[in-house]
């Protein structure tokens, strides 16, 4: 059975899935990864969605505003065991709807170009590539994206 939980990023199901991305990103950021850490922060995110199939948490993301018409996508994984089954696209949905209904009308979000799989997910769900924006803009491996909602 699968269930789609909103909650905060007191979460410990969520806190726990973020433990796994940030060890596959230290692997494939490198040498970046100490940059794109600092701003991973958990604190105060609270606009979270947690997915689970059996009562095992699956996947994750979050939104925080970037500004009153936007929010800025987080921390989007899923756990490599469940991957290829919509996982990833059902956060990305619950994420992008619950940003409609407290009025935002459009996302943005920052991947790495080294994590092709994320790119081509976010080309493949509506996503198309801007200037990258923020404290990304001086990094080559930084690839931003944004979607009108």
């Amino acid at each position: 059975m699968e269930t789609i939980k909103r909650t905060t990023s007191d979460n410990c199901d969520f806190i726990d899935l973020v433990k796994q991305l940030d060890a596959y990103l230290k692997v494939v950021d490198g040498a970046d990864h100490d940059f794109y850490n600092q701003y991973n922060g958990l604190e105060a995110l609270q606009n979270v969605v947690v997915i689970y199939l059996n009562d095992i948490a699956v996947g994750c993301g979050a939104f925080k505003p970037y500004n009153s018409n936007t929010v800025e996508i987080k921390r989007m994984y899923s756990n490599p065991s469940y991957r290829n089954q919509g996982i990833a696209t059902k956060v990305l949905q619950g994420l992008e709807n619950w940003a409609t209904e407290l009025n935002y009308n459009s996302c943005i979000l920052e991947t790495g170009k080294r994590q092709v799989e994320a790119v081509a997910f976010y080309q493949k769900c509506g996503y198309n590539v801007i200037p990258n924006y923020g404290q990304y803009t001086e990094m080559e491996n930084s690839i931003c994206f944004e979607k009108m909602l």
